[in-house]
């Protein structure tokens, strides 16, 4: 069973979980719009990405005697000015996450709850991976600049994340 604290915590995390979803979701038809067919493919995969992130917490807690939530979203912001912005909000946005998850593995360790410390671990891991790669895209923004054939094979690049996704 759930503390009440443990699910209220939790049904937070759902919230920003399908938050995520819909910034993605925001970035991928702010991308489509300027022609950037490979980010805009990254980002809606992304957005599914976090869905199923929203969806596996939102299972979890009712499979523990909790009551997941679904509850009232914010807006995602619907332009990000360029890419480096774009990707730079991207990267903003999991470094936050990071934070609330292990925010979250700090209640489960105080309450004493290890099966959702277990559970969260996944969360960490897969945050460690959500942070680099953002890390890693920006970092390639930034050497490119603003040379337009540079946007245009990264791009092409991200398209690639999208279609052979790399191994966990």
């Amino acid at each position: 069973m759930l503390t009440k604290n443990i699910e209220k915590a939790l049904n937070e995390q759902i919230k920003l979980e399908h938050e995520s979803s819909q910034i993605y979701l925001s970035m991928a038809s702010w991308a489509e719009e300027r022609g950037f067919e490979g980010v805009a493919s990254f980002m809606y995969a992304h957005s599914d990405e976090e869905r199923e992130h929203m969806l596996k917490l939102f299972k979890f807690v009712n499979e523990r005697g909790g009551h997941a939530v679904v509850s009232a979203l914010t807006a995602p912001p619907v332009s990000f000015g360029s890419l480096k912005k774009m990707f730079k909000t991207l990267f903003d946005h999991e470094v936050m996450i990071s934070k609330k998850i292990n925010d979250l593995v700090d209640i489960t360790l105080q309450e004493k709850d290890y099966a959702t410390h277990n559970f969260l671990q996944w969360y960490v891991s897969e945050q460690i991976e959500e942070e680099s790669l953002a890390r890693n895209i920006l970092d390639k923004i930034n050497l490119i600049g603003d040379d337009k054939g540079g946007l245009y094979l990264f791009d092409n690049d991200v398209k690639m994340l999208t279609v052979n996704p790399p191994v966990n």
